[in-house]
């Protein structure tokens, strides 16, 4: 049997499913084992605790975020409210 480079964890699988499956899992399953960016503390050390729930190892904080990561801090969302706020001023000249 040939050594499959770049699955990492999905190597357990074998000649089973696929190779595009298994690449697939692979990034998937490499991404939610690593620790993950608080969004409390800013540290990377929360850690996947189950499906969609984290658990930050240095300030102690339980906080739910995607299935797989965290996700990041939405910039494009204060953005959003702060040119919703303009418009709101010009409407109220």
């Amino acid at each position: 049997m040939a050594k499959d480079k770049g699955l990492g964890p999905a190597k357990r699988f074998g000649a089973r499913y696929g190779a595009t499956t298994k690449h697939r899992f692979a990034s998937i399953e490499k991404e939610q084992k690593k620790a993950q960016l608080c969004p409390y503390c800013s540290k990377p050390k929360a850690k996947r605790i189950a499906y969609g729930i984290y658990e930050c190892k240095k300030c102690d904080s339980k906080f739910t975020g995607r299935a797989y990561t965290v996700g990041r801090k939405v910039k494009q969302f204060e953005a959003v409210k702060e040119e919703v706020s303009e418009k709101e001023e010009v409407k109220q000249e």
